[in-house]
């Protein structure tokens, strides 16, 4: 017998007080990424409660769990990502951070909580599935990156997934709706680091020295070309400087200054060369200026392409949860990023949105804020939301 959405709406809305309780205890608690043992073993603990064979220390802290249907059939992985950020919490709620300097100020505590819940539903539903659900606590999504070694783990085999989700709680979205996009859904995410050298001197006696600060200048602005003037207009992209550093005093010209940032793209192809895009804009710069340079560049995330047919199947599925009244198509990606784009390179993938803003309860702020919060009645709706994936795809 197929299960129903009432039957999953009904056991979600049943595990609510749980997930309101392991979020808030979460969220006292955050970790760093690759430090979140606490976490970690809170997770084992409840799927081992469950009787859902764990697999700990995966790619890190990682958590794996898999619960094994009632007939064969293929995989399916439900993604969450556990760790915090370095953020003082500024909140006034009795749940705040109890950690100086750490915060859940990205949702990953709810993302938790809710994949928790989704374990108690299915366990309860397992005879009626036909196939396998791996649970993939993952590790370090806001640096270094934890989906990368747990799939160099083997997380995604034995047994192979076939298919892989995730959900991300989103205040631009109104609580008890949802979001899908269809293709990129995110940017790339690389960094850069350019150190300018010069010759120092006195502040009065410019001309007997090399302005590291003023070729910087020239260099920021330079940047700023490459998205303008050589990529596509119809294709997005970020050259972002985010900090720059040098000089000693006023009156001193400084002999250096290291300036960082970071790429956004969509594109592949020019996410490839923009490498040698940036050495060279800073190789004229710095030669029109007397100055050198020195460039470190780190590819960081790819961008998230969720699959074509995955994503209208878990479009379908969201709508039998909220309405398909209520689950928007996004037209346009984010220029942020998140590395689910590993597990979605590997596997056809989808990663959707659970909207969480709550005007009237002043839950509005983007993540990343150190006032952060979102509406915990979603919550529920995460879970029923993964369950009815679960049970479309395992019929």
């Amino acid at each position: 017998m197929s299960i129903t959405t009432e039957a999953i709406c009904a056991r979600a809305r049943k595990v609510q007080p749980g997930l309101v309780e392991t979020r808030r205890d979460l969220h006292r608690h955050p970790e760093l990424g690759m430090q979140e043992h606490r976490t970690a073993g809170l997770v084992a603990e409840r799927l081992r409660a469950l009787n859902i064979p764990v697999q700990t220390g995966v790619g890190g802290t990682g958590v794996v769990g898999v619960l094994t249907g009632g007939r064969p059939g293929p995989t399916i992985a439900l993604r969450a990502d556990m760790d915090a950020l370095p953020i003082q919490d500024r909140k006034a709620v009795p749940y705040a951070s109890s950690v100086p300097g750490v915060m859940h100020a990205c949702g990953h505590d709810g993302h938790t909580a809710i994949l928790l819940g989704t374990a108690q539903v299915l366990s309860e539903l397992a005879p009626q599935l036909g196939g396998q659900v791996k649970f993939l606590f993952q590790p370090a999504e806001e640096g270094p990156g934890g989906a990368l070694p747990m799939i160099q783990a083997g997380v995604l085999d034995n047994p192979r997934v076939d298919w892989v989700v995730g959900l991300h709680l989103y205040n631009d979205l109104p609580a008890g709706t949802m979001a899908v996009k269809y293709g990129t859904a995110s940017a790339s995410s690389d960094g850069f680091q350019i150190t300018v050298s010069g010759k120092g001197g006195h502040g009065a006696a410019p001309h007997t020295a090399v302005d590291a600060i003023a070729a910087a200048a020239h260099l920021v602005t330079a940047l700023q070309t490459i998205v303008s003037r050589e990529l596509n207009p119809l294709e997005p992209g970020v050259v972002t400087v985010g900090t720059i550093r040098g000089g000693y005093r006023h009156n001193v010209i400084a002999d250096e200054v290291v300036m960082s940032g970071t790429v956004r793209l969509l594109d592949q192809a020019a996410r490839t060369v923009m490498q040698d895009r940036i050495s060279r804009v800073a190789g004229g710069v710095t030669a029109a200026t007397r100055t050198s340079y020195q460039l470190q560049y780190s590819f960081g995330y790819p961008p998230i392409v969720n699959d074509q047919q995955v994503t209208a199947r878990v479009e379908q599925s969201l709508g039998k949860v909220v309405g398909p009244e209520r689950v928007l198509s996004v037209k346009q990606p984010t220029m942020g990023a998140e590395d689910f784009s590993y597990f979605a390179t590997e596997r056809p993938g989808c990663f959707f949105k659970l909207g969480s803003r709550n005007e009237d309860r002043g839950m509005v702020l983007p993540g990343h804020n150190a006032a952060y919060d979102f509406d915990e009645e979603v919550m529920w709706t995460g879970v029923a939301a993964f369950c009815q994936i679960v049970a479309d795809f395992l019929p």
